[in-house]
């Protein structure tokens, strides 16, 4: 664990996540350092899967048994690489769990496959085992206002918003999804709207009434889900506040940037501009931090009914 360890996460970082590398400079030094590592560890472990293009699925599922087989080495004390010792030391620095670590890499496998989910449950149930494991991960590293209790809450809201971030991911890159050959919207909702999933695959035009009516639809569903996981931010440590803001707010910025687009996430890939991140950094920054928080947070995930959200 080294100095040159920190940094290779750290170009990871820069390179492949933009909306954090600004949020994570909210953070204190130490924990900025790992956060970084559990970025690494999972943008390394995504990029394996991204390799399906190329690689058959039996090769991609080989690298990920190894990937899975080095991250049991280094959690048992044996790390290899900078990535997995940055790792460990978060891991043993805010006592982040095995089992969260091992979810990500089994949510990760399923993209080995065509994706295909019939319902917003399964797609819901797959954005958890991708993304509210990194939700988990964060707020274990960020830190809970309170005892065992306070941090059952707040990671009930970090697994929500990890959720809302990759459902954010999902309708961004519909496009860059599709010449992959998948398709992750809910086919329950392409057909509510009159779609198929080979017509996203092939490419819907955004100027079709029903795509429109389509994204309109997910977007708000997943506006709602930002709505549920916010207050969990506040029962963050007070020095992780404006980090886990930055990061909400930033990405669900983007939903804005794709109806700015028209709704055309086939051709285009929509994203925050410098002066929208910028806002968004200024605007976290003037936000004021409480010491404490008395939001009760829900007992179960979210039911979405439409996109109206509604407790289990």
């Amino acid at each position: 664990m080294s100095a040159d360890d920190a940094a290779q996460c750290r170009r990871i970082v820069r390179t492949h996540a933009r909306t954090f590398w600004l949020a994570s400079h909210f953070l204190s030094p130490e924990k900025r350092r790992s956060a970084y590592a559990l970025y690494a560890f999972c943008r390394v472990a995504d990029d394996l899967v991204d390799l399906s293009a190329t690689s058959s699925p039996a090769e991609v599922a080989l690298r990920l048994g190894d990937y899975s087989r080095q991250l049991s080495s280094a959690l048992a004390g044996r790390p290899e690489g900078p990535v997995f010792r940055e790792l460990l030391r978060a891991v043993r620095l805010h006592d982040v769990p095995a089992t969260v670590l091992h979810e990500l890499l089994e949510g990760i496998a399923s993209d080995c496959t065509p994706s295909r989910y019939a319902t917003w449950p399964e797609l819901y149930s797959y954005c958890e085992g991708v993304a509210s494991t990194v939700g988990e991960m964060c707020t274990y590293v960020f830190g809970v206002i309170g005892g065992d209790s306070e941090r059952r809450r707040a990671l009930t809201h970090a697994r929500i918003l990890g959720v809302a971030m990759q459902m954010t991911n999902i309708l961004r890159d519909v496009g860059e999804d599709a010449r992959r050959g998948r398709c992750y919207l809910p086919e329950e909702d392409l057909a509510q709207f009159g779609l198929a999933r080979e017509e996203v695959l092939r490419g819907v035009r955004p100027t079709d009434s029903r795509w429109r009516s389509l994204m309109t639809f997910e977007i708000s569903r997943t506006r709602s889900l930002y709505a549920c996981a916010m207050p969990g931010v506040s029962m963050l440590a007070p020095d992780s506040q404006r980090c886990a803001h930055a990061c909400a707010l930033g990405y669900a910025g983007i939903l804005g940037a794709i109806e700015a687009i028209g709704y055309d996430t086939f051709a285009s890939r929509a994203r925050l501009g410098f002066t929208a991140r910028a806002a968004v950094a200024w605007s976290v920054w003037r936000m004021p931090v409480p010491r404490e928080s008395e939001e009760k947070a829900p007992a179960a995930r979210p039911r979405t009914e439409g996109a109206e959200v509604t407790w289990a």
